[in-house]
């Protein structure tokens, strides 16, 4: 195991986790606020990695996708909730885990109408197309770098927005005692519209930014959106602190193992699932 080796997977691991969490802390608490399985989240993340190659495709530019992902996703977000979500808070999770699983088929039809089911690659913008010397002999990719302290600072202001403000405020007694919502006197129809249209923006970022990391294909969100559920369980359903440290872990676990013991790597990351179940059911973060 050698020490350029070990730098590269930790901060592979690092930057995997940090786009975890742009998907889960949404899934999180569109989950703990509204109580909605939201199986179609992985697709969010899909949408928004073709969003990504069709506008760099276009302008020739990653960086103009970014924002278009952010805005779309948001806007996207606020049309689910309002035009269908919003009839299903008070329904069983079956009809809304059938609903949900009805909007992955329908986008994945539009999907292959408008851009067929090829593979497509994305390319990492000029700038960040090198390698910076970290320690040694070693080099990262500037790109992933990029992603890394990109995915931290919207970590920091989803941290600074939750704890901070008013809004965070509502959005956070919403997830961790849904009932405190109309004892209070909130809308609670704008903390789902927020929290929903939120929610989607941060998918569609993250599969903005994982585009030129990964090929854009049919059905890419289908392994990140079973991962990001793992990082739900561990973390501890509505915390967003949970979801950030439930994905930094299951990304150091997933890459350090898929590195070092392949064979047990695919495994590894059902059993902390299945161990904090039993030991910890609310989660290794949730708060008491």
């Amino acid at each position: 195991m050698d020490l350029p080796g070990l730098l590269a997977q930790v901060l592979n691991g690092l930057q995997y986790g940090l786009l975890l969490f742009l998907i889960s802390s949404g899934l999180t608490l569109i989950f703990g606020v509204m109580g909605v399985i939201n199986l179609a989240h992985g697709s969010l993340f899909m949408i928004g990695a073709y969003l990504a190659y069709v506008v760099a495709g276009l302008t020739g530019s990653l960086w103009l996708a970014l924002p278009a992902a952010v805005l779309g996703g948001a806007a996207f977000g606020a049309l689910l909730e309002r035009g269908l979500f919003r009839r299903f808070y008070h329904r069983e999770h079956l009809d809304q885990v059938l609903l949900t699983f009805a909007l992955i088929l329908l986008f994945e039809e539009f999907r292959s109408m408008l851009l067929g089911n090829g593979f497509h690659s994305v390319p990492v913008p000029a700038v960040l197309d090198v390698s910076v010397p970290i320690v040694g002999g070693f080099a990262y990719s500037a790109y992933r770098l990029a992603v890394l302290g990109f995915c931290m600072l919207v970590a920091l202001a989803m941290f600074l927005s939750i704890e901070r403000t008013r809004v965070g405020s509502a959005i956070r007694a919403a997830a961790e005692k849904p009932e405190m919502v109309d004892l209070l006197g909130l809308d609670a129809r704008r903390i789902h519209l927020l929290v929903f249209a939120v929610g989607t923006a941060l998918a569609m970022l993250a599969g903005a930014l994982a585009a030129p990391l990964y090929s854009v294909y049919p059905n890419m969100g289908n392994g990140f959106l079973i991962v990001s559920f793992v990082v739900v369980v561990v973390g501890g359903v509505g915390s967003v602190a949970g979801a950030f440290w439930g994905a930094i872990l299951i990304g150091m676990v997933d890459t350090l193992g898929q590195a070092y013991l392949p064979g047990a790597a695919g495994l590894s990351v059902y059993v902390i699932m299945a161990a904090v179940l039993l030991w910890r059911p609310t989660g290794l973060f949730a708060r008491a």
